[in-house]
């Protein structure tokens, strides 16, 4: 159950990942000179930062290790507050505990990505950071939380791990910031198995998450260096392999988003035939990514059971992508103080106990999308799909 890109694995990644096999040369430096050297993860840092027109481009092991390097970047240190939506995936969370900063979970809206007008009611001299995340590939409200940045002076590190694509009024989602992170897991938009990427605009934030993820090193060296680290760092550094895979992937996202934007409007259609359907709010239509659809319906009973006959469940069911069902998050979070358990955030569990995702492109039954069509589908089977729900929907209604 992957993500789209791992449906489009073809010749092109074949191409990239064997040549960097052929070399028999996998780390990501060395000397430009050597033709066994093909800069993969070079090229692949180039080309995004390119594309997306941001002024400085990191790759890394994982979406992960994006968001902590940011962080760290950003200074976040021990007792730092940062705000982050209820809904999210469980790393948005415990990559800020590993930074040593305190997670200030915010309620959502019926887009189910972190509400503006709660993140105000969370600032504290604390806050430190503020995290919006683009949460099933639907862009948070970039204009009002850019706002409140520059309101209150803090910064903004956008988690884009499920938005790899997606843009704001005609910009891409993660260089709208400060920073943005962005992951290629098997189960986002595009993949290399795993990795990720971190994007900004200011070189200052560049090169301090360059060295948090490279031993302290300053971009970008070509072999062995001693001396001139200003920071203690660690080591998350794509390899060539992985780059090879990412960078072949990442020249099939311009064809890849149109392809599950013309899919999920298809299936949106012929649902949205069905009276009293609801769907959530997307930000910005044309610039989500299209990779689920999701139904927010009147009541968590009805969700419940249209979800069994059609062998899903309600978002609130979907395991690490729910504040409520994080156990070691929870205890985290109570012995900092903070609201945790079901109950904490209850227009968030509202939302997520009444509405249920249904896959497009992203097929995974860990964000409750084991229901739907994949980027492959024909009208045919989008057809089924539709049948099925309306099926389901009728049922549960009559």
């Amino acid at each position: 159950m992957p993500g789209p890109g791992a449906y489009w694995i073809a010749e092109e990644e074949r191409k990239e990942i064997l040549d960097a096999v052929e070399s028999k040369y996998w780390f990501r430096y060395g000397d430009p000179e050597n033709p066994n050297f093909k800069q993969k993860v070079y090229k692949l840092e180039q080309e995004f930062a390119q594309a997306f027109q941001c002024q400085h481009a990191l790759a890394t092991t994982s979406g992960t290790a994006s968001l902590l390097v940011s962080l760290l970047a950003l200074g976040i240190k021990p007792g730092d507050e940062v705000i982050v939506p209820a809904y999210t995936f469980v790393a948005s969370y415990t990559s800020i505990i590993f930074a040593g900063g305190v997670p200030v979970l915010t309620e959502i809206n019926d887009s189910l990505t972190i509400d503006p007008d709660e993140i105000r009611k969370k600032i504290t001299p604390k806050t430190k950071a503020i995290m919006p995340v683009h949460m099933l590939g639907n862009p948070c409200q970039m204009d009002a939380i850019l706002d409140i940045s520059q309101q209150y002076g803090i910064p903004i590190l956008e988690d884009a791990c499920q938005a790899f694509g997606a843009s704001w009024k005609g910009q891409n989602v993660g260089t709208l910031g400060d920073m943005g992170a962005f992951s290629l897991n098997f189960f986002k938009t595009i993949t290399s198995g795993d990795g990720g990427l971190v994007a900004t605009n200011q070189k200052d934030l560049y090169e301090k998450a360059f060295g948090f993820h490279d031993q302290g090193h300053l971009p970008n060296r070509t072999g062995v260096e001693v001396g001139n680290r200003l920071i203690l760092g660690l080591n998350f550094r794509m390899n060539e392999l992985t780059g090879a895979g990412a960078l072949a992937q990442f020249r099939k996202l311009p064809a890849l988003l149109t392809r599950l934007r013309e899919l999920k409007g298809k299936l949106k259609s012929k649902l949205a035939e069905l009276p009293g359907i609801r769907f959530r709010t997307i930000n910005d239509e044309k610039g989500e990514c299209g990779t689920l659809l999701t139904v927010i319906f009147d009541s968590a009973e009805m969700a419940k059971e249209i979800g069994a006959e059609l062998g899903t469940g309600p978002i609130a069911r979907s395991g690490w992508h729910v504040y409520s069902n994080m156990e070691h998050v929870g205890a985290h979070l109570a012995s900092v103080g903070q609201p945790h358990g079901f109950g904490a955030y209850p227009k968030t569990d509202d939302l997520l106990l009444r509405s249920m995702n249904i896959s497009v492109g992203v097929v995974d039954g860990g964000l409750g999308a084991g229901f739907g069509i994949n980027i492959n589908s024909t009208d045919d089977e989008i057809e089924v799909i539709a049948q099925k729900f309306a099926a389901a929907y009728r049922k549960v209604q009559s």
